[in-house]
């Protein structure tokens, strides 16, 4: 079945791809629109031409509009969490999770378009009242990553609509179906046309049209540092767009010798390896004092083997296949490279052998890294992990600041000065004590330091940062 892009509320067809399902090849999930740079263009048309009547509407219908939308996700929880679990390859409760977050985030927007904006103030001169308001930024250009294909499109697209904004959305290529889907919900919920746009289709035409634009007046993004980083510029040189872009990490965990073993091992088994690594907050990195690691290296690979390496949708399996070939021939080189840097491979590091032809890799740890070691420095986005010694806190804080990124950290310690001295002095946006650095709640900001992110955060009330400007208004009195 072929699946077009939606354009000023019209399905517009073209040159079709197919989507294959990443733990079943012979599954061809469907076959989706490219969208072409005139395409882009004339969803870009759409957007500018609705933005004056869009910001207009009533925030009581926007909050109807957005509840409708998450109403709808949340019902259709199960159907959307399988077609996602079916093309990116996430276990398929972690799929229907996921799922049911985009349509909470849905509704936590609708519920924040009535919430108090603004702020009045005093003035020095007589008969005047200044007020300070929140107005729409505008036409603002999304882009988001394959790894989570409903919350990130979401935690976009909610807040972008919920101020007032119009959106041209360009989901990643590798995932076009669960966004496909999200955008029929919110048409059919009633935005009205050319307020929601979608263009499906490669980041070399699609993206760089839309950072390439001079009528739109922001852009979000979420994806790798190096891409990231050439978009913002492109968005500031063409229109000096408002920009938002979060980006890598090198997540790392920090493991002390009062810390509880069990708890230490869940939260890396879970940051390391859930999502098959292939989250952004992902730790990579398990920094650990001398007196609890060689029972913490026991502890993980005893975990590692029960794991279940399978089909995303297999009720049995923990961890789902990497997302495409591409990705898998990354992480297969950087487990080459951490052997051939000297780091000792202790658990994983093969493929899996399964009944259908997917792209199956076991959750892999090295011991006796270094920080300076490739494996140690660079985004692998993969479920391949590495220990790295360290002689006390101090020390450890160091290796876990030795980065380009700052986007999650965590530690495990019984000790409150400990916890106390980690959180003020380690360089990350989100951080995290005695549980998984590879956590997101929808109600509080999130982002990194670094290379990780630039611009305002995202999720939360901290989301009408970006998606609005502020006016202040001096209003004097007539007598």
């Amino acid at each position: 079945m072929r699946y077009d892009n939606l354009i000023a509320g019209q399905h517009v067809g073209g040159a079709y791809r197919e989507n294959r399902n990443p733990s079943d090849h012979s599954d061809v999930i469907g076959e989706y629109a490219s969208a072409t740079a005139a395409d882009t263009e004339a969803a870009i048309d759409a957007a500018v031409s609705k933005r004056a009547s869009w910001r207009l509407v009533p925030a009581g219908e926007r909050t109807r509009l957005l509840d409708s939308i998450g109403d709808s996700i949340l019902r259709r929880s199960a159907e959307l969490g399988e077609t996602l679990s079916r093309e990116e390859g996430k276990p398929l409760l972690e799929g229907i999770a996921e799922a049911t977050r985009a349509g909470n985030t849905f509704k936590y927007f609708a519920a924040q378009v009535l919430q108090p904006t603004g702020s009045l103030f005093a003035s020095h001169r007589p008969d005047t009242t200044i007020q300070v308001s929140h107005a729409p930024v505008g036409a603002v250009g999304i882009i988001t990553p394959w790894n989570f294909p409903l919350a990130v499109p979401a935690w976009k697209i909610a807040p972008a609509l919920a101020y007032g904004n119009t959106v041209v959305f360009k989901p990643a290529d590798l995932v076009p179906a669960s966004a496909w889907t999200l955008a029929q919900i919110i048409h059919e919920a009633g935005v009205p046309a050319g307020v929601f746009n979608l263009v499906m289709g490669r980041g070399s035409v699609v993206g760089d049209a839309i950072a390439g634009s001079d009528r739109l007046n922001a852009v979000s993004f979420t994806g790798s540092t190096s891409v990231g980083t050439g978009l913002a510029q492109q968005s500031i040189a063409h229109g000096n767009k408002r920009v938002q872009v979060e980006m890598g990490g090198k997540n790392s965990i920090v493991v002390l010798d009062d810390a509880d073993l069990d708890i230490a091992v869940a939260a890396i088994i879970d940051s390391a390896f859930g999502s098959t690594g292939q989250r952004c907050t992902a730790t990579s990195r398990i920094i650990v004092t001398p007196g609890i690691h060689d029972a913490l290296v026991d502890g993980l690979q005893r975990r590692m083997l029960q794991l279940r390496v399978g089909h995303a949708l297999d009720a049995n399996t923990d961890i789902g296949p990497v997302a495409s070939e591409s990705q898998l021939a990354q992480d297969l080189d950087y487990i080459r490279t951490g052997t051939e840097e000297g780091a000792e491979l202790v658990a994983g590091g093969s493929l899996v052998d399964a009944p259908t032809r997917g792209n199956f890799l076991q959750p892999t740890l090295f011991a006796g890294g270094r920080s300076e070691m490739r494996l140690n420095q660079e985004e692998i986005f993969g479920p391949v992990a590495c220990v790295i010694p360290a002689l006390d806190l101090d020390d450890a804080i160091a290796i876990a600041n030795d980065s380009r990124y700052g986007l999650s950290s965590g530690i495990v310690t019984g000790s409150q000065s400990a916890i106390t001295r980690f959180t003020e002095q380690v360089e990350a946006g989100l951080v995290s004590v005695n549980a998984s650095p590879a956590i997101s709640e929808l109600h509080v900001p999130f982002g990194g330091m670094k290379d990780s992110g630039y611009g305002s955060r995202e999720q939360g009330g901290y989301a009408r940062e970006f998606y609005t400007t502020v006016s202040t208004r001096y209003i004097t009195s007539i007598r």
